[in-house]
């Protein structure tokens, strides 16, 4: 299955832009969407960004998770996210946003 994830402790969440610069989507750091946050997080720092190749790196690191959302459009909103960048060719900008308790200050 997937490359090694990673580490999203002091991560508070991913703010992913559309190609305008428009917000689309948050990705926040809790237990139901935690593994969407280090998959688009491996994602923005492997590609600088997600594309199609990205999103089709991303669907493979989702493994079996992908083939359930396939299955069940609208049950994986962040796995929808890349078939849809896949099929219609989109770019997201992701901007990571860090914990506050992790910041110097």
């Amino acid at each position: 299955m997937p490359k090694t994830l990673p580490d999203v402790s002091t991560i508070e969440r991913l703010e992913l832009f559309g190609e305008d610069y428009n917000p689309c989507a948050t990705i926040e750091n809790k237990d139901d969407q935690r593994l969407s946050l280090q998959v688009y997080y491996k994602l923005a720092l492997d590609f600088g960004g997600i594309g199609p190749k990205a999103a089709n790196s991303g669907l493979l690191m989702y493994g079996s998770h992908a083939d359930d959302a396939r299955a069940h459009p609208g049950k994986h909103p962040n796995i929808d996210r890349l078939f849809e960048v896949l099929e219609k060719g989109h770019y997201l900008s992701v901007k990571a946003v860090p914990r506050r308790d992790s910041q110097a200050g």
